[in-house]
């Protein structure tokens, strides 16, 4: 499945943070038992780029890599076989050198003329950061109310419990990072992924 039709249709992207590769590949490996399908492997730190490799040797699941604010970045992770590329940042330079290799780019933004811009440059989901701090839901509507063809995808303070309400006020799709690992064993990070996607069954 094209990554960006992956990313519509599963709602979900679990952002993941780790020290290391390993604890990054348990984390994700524990979501998957819970049913989640995409993943974004952060990796400002070079030493998470073997995560991403890991992961994708799964053909079942969508894996992106994240924080990424440099060609370099970039292109180690699309060596590792990262199948879309998200920045923190929005910039031209960054989304040129994914359309040269053919590579889905998302990038982030925080306000309405960044979202535009974004937009206008045909960047396929918008990631819209950090969702809590910039007014939660309601800054998702304020957004959509004059701009409704923007493709926004809501991260940063999204918790399990509330991230439907950000997809009925018409985000894409969702990120949900801590709240599906944070002080969690192996066995609790599955249970809160089931409970995520259960949750996208009653939306």
């Amino acid at each position: 499945m094209n990554p960006v039709e992956s990313i519509y249709n599963n709602k979900i992207i679990a952002v993941i943070r780790a020290e290391e590769p390993k604890e990054a590949v348990e984390k994700a490996k524990a979501m998957m038992e819970g049913g989640l399908r995409v993943f974004e492997i952060t990796v400002e730190k070079g030493s998470l780029i073997p995560a991403v490799e890991e992961l994708c040797k799964n053909k079942n699941i969508t894996v992106t890599a994240g924080g990424i604010i440099t060609s370099m970045r970039a292109q180690e992770a699309i060596n590792a076989g990262a199948r879309v590329i998200v920045s923190p940042v929005f910039q031209i330079s960054l989304l040129k050198f994914c359309a040269g290799n053919k590579i889905p780019h998302i990038a982030t933004v925080s306000t309405a003329n960044e979202a535009y811009n974004a937009w206008k440059s045909r960047i396929p989901i918008i990631k819209l950061f950090p969702a809590k701090s910039m007014g939660q839901v309601e800054y998702l509507e304020d957004l959509l109310r004059p701009m409704p063809f923007l493709k926004l995808m809501p991260s940063g303070g999204i918790t399990i419990d509330d991230f439907t309400d950000y997809l009925k006020a018409g985000a894409i799709a969702v990120g949900i990072g801590r709240s599906l690992y944070k002080d969690a064993s192996l066995k609790e990070i599955t249970e809160r992924a089931k409970y995520a996607v259960s949750q996208l069954k009653i939306k």
